[in-house]
């Protein structure tokens, strides 16, 4: 792994231990500093984010092979995920758990650690393949389980009521919170401008980019913040199991499809392959506190998992090598 690699890791952990020093100090107040961040990324700095990117996609210049590659296997690890919790799922639990696990599991952090080993290792051909997932990553994972996890809502709402909701009621309720969402609304937005073929203004441009560019350190300090404040007691092994899956059983599946069901190889295998490899993103940080379900869990998943890619990524770039 590159020395450019390892210093990113590097980074990303001394502003966890800053975000996590903070909290210990007792400098952020003594209610939950962690919602109120997590409140902040959520309603402000991530729509900022989300709009401007699919504002931006220029969807002429994908390549359909290479988004099929990656986010067909990477649903359908998301979606196990999610069917095998949410039939295991006990009375009492949280409704959004499932949801929550399924993003941890398959939601990598593909900008901080994935676009500085893909510049790195592949150059700039490598970089602008890496970079048309990124532009798809957020947009399609956090849609699929912000619906799913709003129909569980509405599904629990549903039952808790007296007599029962009907289901046209329920889904009514699940469309609705669906797209009237900080993830949703300003994706549809921003591709509603995309379709346009207008620019966006450049003092709105300018405003947008400067919101989006605290959405990294903001998120890798909540990390810190939510480890200080829930600590990792009871949350260990949910987190080890969601790290194996997503640094072991997503870039599997990713490589079986792309490798011997469309025939990828060279850089474009690679890419995909490594993305699916990377460790847990922030964002699935920001999905769990908007939800208030396993802040703990997920905290430690993103950090065990980001520890365990010193190890795992190298053995997938050797892998890589022996098949050409």
């Amino acid at each position: 792994m590159s020395a450019q690699v390892f210093v990113k890791l590097f980074a990303i952990f001394a502003v966890v231990a800053i975000g996590w020093g903070a909290a210990k100090s007792g400098r952020l107040g003594s209610g939950d500093p962690a919602r109120v961040l997590a409140g902040a990324a959520f309603y402000v700095f991530v729509p900022a984010l989300l709009f401007r990117t699919s504002a931006r996609i220029d969807f002429e210049r994908l390549d359909v092979r290479i988004v099929l590659a990656f986010f067909l296997p990477t649903l359908a690890v998301m979606g196990l995920v999610y069917l095998f919790l949410r039939l295991r799922r006990e009375a009492g639990s949280a409704p959004a758990a499932p949801g929550v696990r399924a993003i941890t599991a398959s939601f990598g952090n593909a900008v901080q650690v994935g676009i500085p080993l893909a510049a790195a290792l592949y150059g700039e051909a490598g970089l602008a393949l890496h970079i048309t997932l990124v532009s798809l990553h957020a947009l399609i994972l956090l849609t699929v389980l912000t619906a799913l996890v709003e129909l569980d809502l509405a599904r629990a709402a549903r039952d808790a009521a007296a007599g029962g909701q009907r289901l046209l009621r329920t889904l009514a309720t699940t469309a609705r919170n669906t797209v009237i969402h900080p993830v949703i609304l300003p994706v549809l937005a921003g591709l509603a401008w995309n379709a346009s073929g207008l620019a966006i203004p450049g003092f709105a441009d300018e405003i947008l980019a400067t919101l989006g560019q605290a959405v990294v350190p903001l998120c890798l300090v909540l990390i810190g913040v939510s480890l200080a404040h829930y600590g990792i007691k009871g949350a260990l092994q949910g987190a080890v199991a969601l790290s194996l899956v997503k640094l072991i059983v997503q870039p599997l599946a990713v490589l079986a499809l792309a490798r011997f069901v469309l025939g990828l190889t060279g850089v474009p295998l690679a890419i995909v392959v490594l993305m699916a490899a990377l460790p847990v993103g922030s964002n699935a940080l920001i999905f769990a506190q908007r939800y208030q379900t396993l802040p703990g869990e997920v905290s430690t998943a993103i950090v065990l998992s980001t520890l365990a890619f010193v190890a795992t990524a190298p053995l997938w770039i050797a892998l890589l090598q022996a098949l050409g």
